[in-house]
């Protein structure tokens, strides 16, 4: 059997809404666009650092699959060029 109380009924808690304080007087809607700011930042600097290009049409892979074997072909061309120190010396 349940004992009637005269104590008032609990209070539910307030709902979670974009204007409800989280962390350090922060609203929940500034805690969200800081962190959606840091995702991008993190984004934006590894395609900066690993050049990660999606190449749109098969024409535009192709085009850069030969650019960079054209630039092997020449760096290896390089190495085997003499120093320029052998090349403007005039003998005896």
């Amino acid at each position: 059997l349940s004992q009637a109380t005269t104590e008032p009924p609990r209070k539910k808690p307030d709902p979670v809404t974009s204007e409800t304080v989280v962390i350090w007087g922060l609203r929940l809607w500034q805690v969200i666009g800081i962190f959606a700011i840091f995702v991008l930042a993190v984004i934006i600097t590894l395609c900066c650092i690993f050049k990660c290009r999606i190449p749109r049409t098969k024409k535009e892979i192709e085009a850069r699959y030969a650019q960079r074997q054209a630039a092997k072909t020449y760096a290896d061309k390089l190495e085997t060029v003499p120093p320029l120190n052998e090349l403007t010396e005039i003998p005896g």
